[in-house]
């Protein structure tokens, strides 16, 4: 695969793998940006700009808890709106796999 094929697909499915995480648990930018650099090898640049656009869309909101090593950390939690947002994109993505996988079964 291309490298600008690959940054696209990445890109494209960034907000939904943060929902995703936050879904499951609350959680800091930085933890968010470990997971996905882990998983996807995503660069932890791309996360802040991504969680800032989430908050003024009203996806989430922010909360800060005290650390014992430094500053409070700011978590994100995501809201109805964010819950709903999500719930709608995987399916949009489970659409979206599924015809392409009938395009890729089909190809010779």
């Amino acid at each position: 695969m291309t490298e600008a094929i690959e940054v696209q697909l990445k890109k494209g499915v960034l907000a939904l793998c943060v929902l995703a995480l936050l879904s499951k648990a609350d959680s800091y930018a930085y933890e968010i940006a470990s997971k996905l650099a882990k998983d996807i090898d995503m660069g932890e640049g791309t996360i802040y700009p991504l969680m800032r656009r989430m908050q003024s869309d009203g996806q989430v909101e922010t909360y800060l808890v005290e650390s014992q090593s430094g500053p409070p950390r700011k978590y994100y939690r995501l809201t109805q709106a964010g819950r709903a947002s999500f719930t709608a994109q995987k399916a949009e993505w489970a659409a979206f796999v599924s015809a392409v996988d009938n395009i890729l079964g089909a190809a010779a």
